[in-house]
């Protein structure tokens, strides 16, 4: 980061999310007034193939990236000319959509000679919860990211300060609810089918198993879980074809048990971390933050919990927004040589000040 000399407390940031799927600008205000979040949706071109298309979602970004910043442009009624600087998502992600957005966040600031400011994507998605509340968590905090491409414990100093402590071995949350969609043949995105589906089932029906990785670990596994899933689902080996030999009540009560299963890791694996660090707080962010089951497991902890709105829980430009005015505040910008890259500074277990 570069050090700006002069600070302002109140700024107008424009954001840039092009992590994955989705193409998204926003205008905030101050690091929590939300003026315009306009978010391109790539869920109808990929559900077909049962998860994203990297080539396929960057030529999406190309054709939607003008439409969608002159959208946010226009609903937050601001002129560029207004604009304090510019921030933008530049890890981790797919290297082909982040390139989409760092482009044009790069061009954006160097034709008004606005700075420019990267922001990691995932501690994007913890500064969430200050979005329209501005209400800041206690520190230091657990923090937790939970999406279809993370899940990971951080020790939490402040939002610019966050260390990994522990994360996913296999597969991703988000993921694995994908992949049981995929085994239930419900469709895609995974993750807010079940969690509806879920409502309807019996979660203590399937004794689907819990991956703990030691008493002291908090790390997660899902793979095991997933595969108990396909072979109760498909019998041994997963050899039967699909899902038609279970009534709609069984497959409810998989949706169920299986989800119970996940809340119960991620439940265990927090109130450890909350120990181990002397949390005051905890911090969910991630798309998996909007989960019904979890976010009411949730109240059970001992300290506040603090989780973004529902509209800022999968990506979006206002979280990028928000945590690149929070940079800007504290005199840090970024060069116009910033390079996108395809992993966070902190799943690298480096602390970024």
């Amino acid at each position: 980061f570069q050090i700006r000399l002069s600070l302002n407390n109140m700024s107008t940031i424009l954001g840039i999310e092009s992590t994955c799927d989705e193409t998204a600008a926003s205008v905030v205000v101050d690091g929590f007034d939300v003026r315009s979040n306009i978010v391109a949706t790539q869920v109808g071109i990929h559900a077909k193939f049962g998860g994203v298309v990297p080539e396929i979602a960057s030529r999406a970004h190309i054709e939607n990236i003008l439409p969608v910043l002159r959208e946010a442009m226009e609903k937050a009624n601001v002129e560029l000319k207004e604009i304090d600087a510019v921030a933008v998502a530049c890890r981790p992600g797919l290297i082909g959509s982040l390139l989409i957005g760092v482009t044009a966040a790069k061009t954006l600031a160097w034709c008004l000679d606005k700075p420019l400011i990267g922001v990691d994507h995932v501690q994007a998605h913890l500064y969430s919860v200050m979005l329209q509340s501005n209400r800041a968590p206690e520190f230091p905090a657990l923090g937790m990211v939970c999406s279809g491409g993370h899940t990971a414990i951080y020790q939490v100093q402040s939002f610019s300060q966050m260390t990994l402590v522990g994360s996913t071995i296999d597969d991703a949350v988000g993921e694995a609810y994908d992949k049981v969609a995929m085994i239930l043949n419900l469709g895609y995105p995974g993750g807010p089918l079940i969690d509806k589906l879920a409502q309807q089932g019996d979660p203590k029906a399937i004794a689907f198993p819990r991956s703990s990785l030691g008493k002291e670990s908090l790390d997660f596994s899902f793979s095991g879980l997933k595969t108990s899933v396909l072979y109760h689902v498909r019998g041994h080996k997963g050899l039967a074809k699909d899902v038609s030999r279970l009534s709609q009540q069984e497959i409810a009560d998989v949706a169920a048990s299986f989800q119970q299963a996940c809340i119960d890791v991620i439940l265990r694996k927090l109130k450890r971390g909350i120990q181990q660090y002397g949390s005051k707080s905890l911090i969910l962010g991630g798309g998996v933050s909007a989960n019904r089951g979890l976010r009411t497991a949730l109240t059970a902890l001992s300290v506040p919990v603090y989780m973004p709105p529902m509209e800022y829980c999968t990506d979006n430009a206002a979280m990028i927004a928000g945590l690149g005015d929070y940079l800007f505040a504290r005199g840090m910008s970024s060069a116009l040589n910033l390079d996108a890259v395809t992993y966070s500074a902190i799943e690298r277990a480096e602390v970024v000040k």
